[in-house]
């Protein structure tokens, strides 16, 4: 691969963003983080901004090609302009930053979060209709970078890449949060358990965000999942033989029961003003099925370079079986 590009990694710090830095210092590739933190793994190339303030990208960006990591998406955000004023202006602030330099190349993470509660193998040319201000907020996102290109589209390249839930090592999100659950015994089945999830392993993701940043030409939208998908009920059996030697599900809750504590747990937020593991909305998308079709690995010249299950079994090794006090974590949703 040749290496004539310097790459801004906005949220390089993150989850996805350490992984693709990783994956590009692998490749012998040249890039710089801008975050609001150092890189714990590249902190010599991290350069600290916000992406809502303008000046400070102005004097923290050099790069030629940009890909946008960078967002607020956590479930338990109170104020809710926060997603909007990262998700959204932060977004135009790269798109103007991008037009006075003369970047031609943007890569953008999205989520299928801007489908909303949707019928399942949901593509890309599915309806959207986000349900929360997360996807309302990377949706707006989405239709800025649309404007930023075709302002320009002869000579402007776009990839909008919109994954499923990401899993992997460190990560401290939604996926190890039932991993670590069903390893303590503590797993309670809400629900029958035959809605299909569909998942994404993070090497995948930062794999496919290095094909999009090298290979795009004009625009492309794409959603990311790794196939074939889950039921909970075939998700947890294989994680409880993986970690107990036997595959089974453990106690269940019908969903009108578990809905109903989700409702209370919400109450109890709103008087005490803590954070609660559980709540009706995490409760609602437990339960849902939300499986989508993707186009990405139909892209000449990318392959992924795990499978779903090894995916999953490298995570389960390196979080429960042979776990490194070292290893960076990263708390995310």
């Amino acid at each position: 691969m040749e290496n004539k590009h310097l790459f801004t990694i906005a949220g390089g710090s993150g989850f996805i963003g350490t992984r693709l830095c990783h994956l590009m210092a692998g490749c012998g590739l040249d890039f710089e983080i801008i975050d609001l933190k150092p890189s714990r793994s590249f902190p010599d190339r991290s350069r600290i901004a916000d992406i809502r303030d303008m000046e400070a990208l102005r004097c923290a960006v050099s790069g030629n090609v940009i890909i946008n990591l960078a967002a607020v998406h956590r479930d338990d955000i109170r104020d809710r302009n926060q997603y909007y004023t990262t998700n959204v202006d932060g977004t135009r602030n790269l798109c103007t930053l991008a037009t006075e330099r003369g970047i031609d190349t943007i890569v953008f993470t999205s989520t299928v979060a801007v489908y909303g509660f949707c019928p399942p193998d949901t593509d890309e040319n599915g309806a959207t209709n986000p349900f929360n201000d997360y996807g309302r907020s990377k949706l707006e996102g989405e239709s800025v970078l649309e404007t930023w290109h075709t302002q320009a589209p002869k000579t402007r390249n776009l990839a909008i890449l919109r994954p499923t839930v990401v899993f992997g090592e460190g990560n401290r999100g939604n996926v190890y949060n039932l991993l670590n659950q069903i390893a303590q015994r503590r797993f309670v089945m809400v629900g029958n358990g035959e809605n299909r999830k569909s998942m994404a392993y993070v090497s995948n993701v930062a794999q496919y965000l290095l094909y999009a940043a090298t290979r795009t030409q004009g625009f492309s939208r794409v959603n990311y999942v790794d196939k074939p998908d889950f039921t909970m009920n075939a998700l947890v059996k294989k994680v409880h033989n993986v970690l107990g030697g036997k595959p089974r599900i453990g106690p269940r809750l019908p969903y009108s029961l578990g809905l109903g504590l989700g409702y209370a747990a919400d109450g109890v937020a709103r008087v005490s003003g803590r954070t609660l593991p559980i709540s009706s909305i995490r409760v609602k998308k437990f339960c849902a099925t939300t499986c989508f079709s993707s186009a990405a690995h139909d892209q000449p010249g990318f392959s992924a370079p795990l499978t779903l299950e090894e995916g999953l079994a490298r995570t389960l090794d390196a979080e429960f079986q042979n776990p490194d006090p070292a290893r960076e974590i990263f708390v995310t949703e």
